[in-house]
């Protein structure tokens, strides 16, 4: 990470610039979960009006904070934000649509949790997942495997490290991650041995040791190259009418490298990651 980022305290500053521009309704977004070997992607919604007030101390992006801090955070950015949600695409989802496609799927979902429609989306990193560019200026949902309710299509905004810089962006990566983890926990009291309760389904010895003695679940991306595993099946993946991604684009947000095809190339342990 760049020096001297770990302690900048994100603001509002870019939030209000865009409301002076007209966007009333600004929703900061951010993704957790795309470097795990296992469990969801997941996706937070954080949005707020011109009547919000500075975020409540502590917020800041979910990699630099305790597990204790970001629960403690929850309730407190609940009450703070104008409205907030999270989404999730299964690995099922991951390993039939690729990665970036499921991002799509959890951020729509997430879109379609709202209680209000934002004026502008401000998404973290240099590439808008979001978007759907069969779609663009059409209301509708993304055409998913499963009936989802309806989400409008909404301008999006990127801003490489704007989970550090902006509270909108920081809370919802908060959220995202919280909410996950839970996920995880409980999913490691159906499924024992992977320690999904430690590792939240990212990269570590003891989940590498159960790969290797167990295999994978049905929780964990099989069509990615899971460590421990040997010969681990590709699963088809589909491109349908409207969904898609740059073949070309090779994305890195300082915990996975995404190749085309949405194809993981490393992957790192739960402290630190997203």
């Amino acid at each position: 990470m760049t020096p001297g980022l770990t302690s900048h305290r994100p603001s509002l500053r870019v939030e209000r610039e865009l409301q002076r521009a007209g966007h009333r309704l600004v929703g900061g977004m951010d993704e957790v979960g795309r470097g795990a070997l296992a469990g969801p992607v997941s996706v937070g919604v954080v949005v707020i009006d011109e009547e919000c007030r500075s975020a409540p101390v502590g917020v800041k992006d979910s990699k630099l904070l305790s597990h204790q801090v970001r629960e403690r955070l929850v309730p407190r950015i609940q009450r703070w934000a104008t409205a907030y949600a999270v989404g999730h695409a299964s690995p099922s989802e991951i390993d039939r649509y690729g990665i970036m496609v499921a991002l799509r799927f959890a951020g729509t979902r997430a879109l379609a949790a709202l209680p209000v429609i934002p004026d502008l989306i401000l998404l973290d990193g240099n590439y808008d997942w979001l978007t759907d560019p069969g779609r663009v200026g059409l209301f509708g949902l993304l055409e998913g495997p499963a009936a989802d309710p309806v989400a409008p299509w909404v301008p999006v905004r990127t801003m490489i490290k704007a989970d550090l810089f902006c509270s909108s962006v920081a809370a919802a990566s908060v959220l995202a991650k919280v909410e996950r983890d839970a996920m995880m926990v409980a999913l490691a009291a159906e499924v024992p041995g992977y320690a999904w309760e430690l590792n939240k389904g990212y990269s570590a010895p003891e989940h590498f040791a159960a790969l290797e003695s167990h295999g994978p679940t049905v929780h964990h991306r099989r069509s990615w190259r899971l460590p421990g595993v040997r010969g681990t099946a590709e699963v088809g993946r589909l491109r349908v009418a409207g969904i898609g991604f740059p073949e070309n684009a090779v994305m890195h947000d300082g915990s996975v490298r995404t190749e085309p095809g949405g194809e993981q190339c490393e992957a790192v342990n739960e402290r630190g990651s997203r």
